[in-house]
């Protein structure tokens, strides 16, 4: 069932400043998914915090955000972002991004909500719109084009069915599609993988995050990234300052044995970072913690545990990937996190986002047993 507005009121938009509109805007897909028992709430001064406070985002990246009303309801929200750090597109000019896209099924309200991103965004000389980047290519990326049953990993997003015809109905084409895919911890690897990595364990070192090291772990870990996906499609790279946060939700929600590394000669060369799947442990808190929120979502994280978890960060160093050693380093963190994660009893495990053409990547996942599990796709047209 979709949530509809009966079309012929006016159509009015407010910039989500501040108060009533901010907490519209935020409230808001509390009303989109009412009916639908595959979405979970976020929580909501998380999202706050990432939306309207993010100060390492926007210390690059520019960001404005709109509310739909008719009739004094509030029927939809987008925001517009252009980042100084994204480069140019192939066919030359400016990037700008759509994201956090919210609204009921009606074409006004589309209309309405993509016209003022568009606009705000040709004002600063984008030349190209792409989304929904939610609110960076290193955060929530991609709208759900396939599988709307299962409910979201942890910081993954949701999306109703005819979001993608609304969005193709205003000049929007695909260019790219990410993949995750989903695996049982317990996999049996196959017999070629495990006699490269005994071959290589002698001189590959792999090691859980150093509990009195933890400032030159993260460093570590933001430096792979940004050199391992360098060169990747639609790469921005993480700040200091934009991982210094990240450090800061790793610190409370993970153990240190689901970050591990691989070194050579004492040199962080690989690594792989496992969440536990927070969106198994908030569903019926409708994403408020207060009164008793803090209390249930503590004693579930470090008592009872959830059941399933998502690697969502993972590099290997540039210098190796087009090596034999390369898929050999990746298989070998995956081998750690993995152990980490059934004694836990961990039994579920979504690996992703996956760009659909790094081939190279999704083999050596697909070779440990994980299936494509969700699909997100990314827009793209001119202004």
């Amino acid at each position: 069932m979709s949530p509809t507005q009966p079309e012929g009121a006016q159509i009015r938009l407010v910039e989500a400043v501040n108060g009533a509109a901010v907490r519209d805007f935020l409230h808001l897909p509390e009303r989109i998914y009412a009916d639908d028992p595959a979405w979970v709430a976020p929580l909501i001064f998380e999202q706050k915090q990432r939306v309207f406070e993010n100060a390492p985002l926007f210390a690059h990246c520019e960001v404005a955000r709109w509310v739909a009303y008719r009739d004094g309801v509030p029927v939809g929200r987008i925001t517009a972002q252009l980042d100084t750090l994204q480069p140019e597109a192939e066919e030359g000019g400016k990037i700008g991004y759509f994201g956090m896209l919210e609204a009921v099924d009606d074409r006004a309200v589309f209309d309405a909500l993509f016209g003022a991103a568009e606009a705000w965004l040709r004002d600063r000389g984008a030349a190209h719109l792409r989304g929904p980047y939610n609110l960076s290519i290193n955060e929530d990326l991609g709208l759900l084009v396939e599988n709307f049953d299962d409910p979201p990993f942890v910081m993954m997003g949701h999306a109703r069915p005819y979001y993608q015809r609304q969005i193709e109905d205003r000049g929007f084409a695909t260019i790219k599609d990410l993949l995750t895919y989903k695996v049982r911890p317990d996999f049996v690897a196959p017999e070629v993988m495990t006699k490269l990595a005994q071959r290589a364990s002698r001189t590959v070192t792999i090691r859980p995050l150093n509990s009195k090291g933890k400032a030159a772990d993260y460093e570590a870990m933001r430096d792979i990234f940004n050199d391992a996906w360098s060169d990747n499609w639609g790469f921005v790279p993480f700040t200091r300052e934009e991982f210094a946060e990240t450090a800061k939700v790793l610190s409370f929600l993970l153990s240190d044995d689901y970050i591990q590394f691989a070194e050579i000669d004492g040199r962080p060369v690989a690594f792989i970072t496992a969440f536990p799947n927070l969106n198994e442990l908030i569903g019926d808190l409708r994403g408020r913690l207060l009164p008793f929120g803090w209390a249930k979502l503590l004693w579930r994280l470090k008592v009872r545990g959830p059941k399933s978890a998502r690697v969502a960060l993972m590099g290997v160093r540039k210098e190796y990937q087009n090596s034999r050693l390369g898929p050999t380093l990746a298989f070998l963190v995956i081998d750690a996190v993995r152990k980490a994660m059934q004694q836990r009893n961990v039994t579920s495990v979504e690996m992703g986002w996956i760009l659909e053409d790094n081939h190279g990547m999704r083999h050596i996942i697909e070779a440990i047993g994980s299936t494509i599990y969700k699909r997100y796709r990314v827009y793209q047209k001119p202004l």
